[in-house]
């Protein structure tokens, strides 16, 4: 598979191998709203947009997107691994980690361990989630009942899928999820430009 970075020095038991999700999931619909001003920051804050992730972070993605297309849909995703210098760029924007994690503690997205994604049908059409993509307010929380059933509907087959594949959703962001044991992984400064194609 291409798109692989070996790290050293991460600990044992620890791969850490960086892979191009386009590796390992041919097609996936990609959204990467930090390559455009279309953010909460309103800048162009990635250089291109490109989805990078642990290896077995994106082995586990690829089964999530076999078990949405089976139902007809698939995924879109819209952020993976962060620099932490970028991350430090959005903290001085919204320093609040209820939506934002703390630099100085690093970010799972910082660990290639987290992704933010939402779904498309198989008609092309996005399946209408409770907000947009980095909306911060209490619309986006899983708390916020106060919505259609129908994307109700859709926002629990979203975390359904995610969770059966080891995914953890994050209560204040419909879209975040965390891989499980992401501790294991080291919070990296790795320029997307450093990570082979």
């Amino acid at each position: 598979m291409a798109g692989i970075l070996l790290l050293a020095g991460c600990g044992p038991g620890d791969p850490a191998e960086l892979i191009d999700v386009r590796d390992a999931i041919p097609g996936v619909r990609l959204e990467i709203r930090y390559a455009t001003p279309n953010n909460f920051t309103k800048s162009t804050l990635y250089p291109e947009a490109r989805c990078i992730l642990r290896r077995e972070v994106v082995e586990a993605l690829a089964k999530v997107q076999r078990d949405l297309k089976s139902d007809g849909l698939e995924l879109v995703i819209y952020d993976c691994y962060r620099p932490l210098a970028i991350q430090k760029k959005m903290w001085e924007i919204v320093p609040n980690e209820d939506y934002v994690a703390n630099p100085a503690k690093g970010s799972r997205h910082n660990r290639g361990a987290a992704i933010d994604v939402g779904m498309f049908d198989s008609y092309g059409k996005r399946v209408e989630m409770p907000t947009d993509f980095d909306d911060f307010s209490e619309k986006a929380h899983y708390s916020n009942i106060d919505l259609p059933a129908g994307i109700l509907i859709n926002r629990q087959k979203l975390r359904t899928i995610m969770e059966r594949h080891n995914f953890a959703a994050l209560p204040t962001e419909w879209w975040h999820f965390d891989y499980l044991g992401w501790q294991r992984f080291p919070v990296m400064d790795l320029p997307f430009k450093d990570v082979p194609d």
